[in-house]
């Protein structure tokens, strides 16, 4: 498979698709009900925010897309960070957990929730390593 850029809406669908094959994912998110915007801020190749929305659902994602207007969904979580943090994040240098703890990842919802979903939150990181990306010089 060809790289896929991100952030992109088709990073996005590739993304859900690799959390709906993903058992691990499914096991460590069995009582997780969530939806977010993961957003980009503008940095090197990436002149705009970038809003990329998912919903997460007792281990499958229901829902993901490139949001044009930030306004079309009001989701539970909003993490936003640089497009080199998410960079970290989608190649292992940096966990999610110890990002939000660092203000690396800059969190706008529960954080107790999220900190008693890590184990999901590794295993989404890993269907995102497997998206093939490619990331705006």
């Amino acid at each position: 498979m060809a790289p896929i850029k991100f952030p992109s809406d088709e990073w996005a669908k590739t993304f859900m698709a690799e959390i709906n094959k993903s058992e691990a994912y499914a096991e460590a998110a069995t009582t997780w009900e969530g939806d977010f915007y993961f957003i980009a801020t503008p940095e090197g190749g990436l002149k705009e925010p970038a809003y990329l929305y998912f919903d997460l659902w007792h281990g499958k994602c229901r829902e993901a897309f490139l949001a044009t207007d930030p306004a079309v969904k009001k989701p539970a979580f909003v993490i936003t960070a640089t497009l080199g943090q998410w960079r970290k994040v989608i190649e292992k240098k940096l966990d999610p957990m110890q990002g939000l703890m660092t203000r690396q990842l800059k969190l706008q919802g529960d954080m107790v929730k999220i900190m008693k979903a890590v184990k999901a939150a590794q295993e989404l990181v890993n269907c995102a390593t497997k998206v093939p990306t490619e990331f705006p010089g």
